[in-house]
């Protein structure tokens, strides 16, 4: 995922956490903020209570891959996705759909929303 679709500052987090709003399933929250811009940005958010550095960046892996593959299908919003406990546990089709599942709740995933020049995230 090339940098100009990440969220990277403190900066940035702490104005979609403050301004933004939040949904949640059982395994992830997501908190966005509506922006006018090209595309998505986003944070990933991976605690230390769900495992060590190898279990934690193989969830934000799982992350990013599924996010270049839904990226057709998400709006131009800052977002903030935060694995829940439990996450950690989820094989690839389980997390794929509790993803799905939380970005559809905060409106930024619309499947008839299909952006071709986004596929090169």
């Amino acid at each position: 995922m090339r940098k100009s679709y990440r969220v990277k500052t403190e900066k940035d987090f702490s104005l979609i956490f403050d301004q933004g709003k939040s949904v949640a399933n059982r395994k992830f929250v997501v908190y966005f903020l509506v922006k006018d811009q090209a595309h998505f940005r986003v944070g990933l958010s991976v605690s230390k209570k769900l495992g060590n550095a190898v279990v934690r960046n193989g969830i934000k892996r799982q992350f990013r891959h599924l996010l270049q593959e839904f990226s057709p299908y998400l709006l131009a919003y800052d977002f903030v996705v935060i694995a829940r406990k439990g996450a950690e546990e989820l094989n690839h089709q389980d997390f794929k759909q509790n993803l799905r599942h939380v970005l559809k709740l905060a409106g930024l995933y619309q499947e008839g929303n299909n952006h071709e020049e986004k596929t090169n995230v």
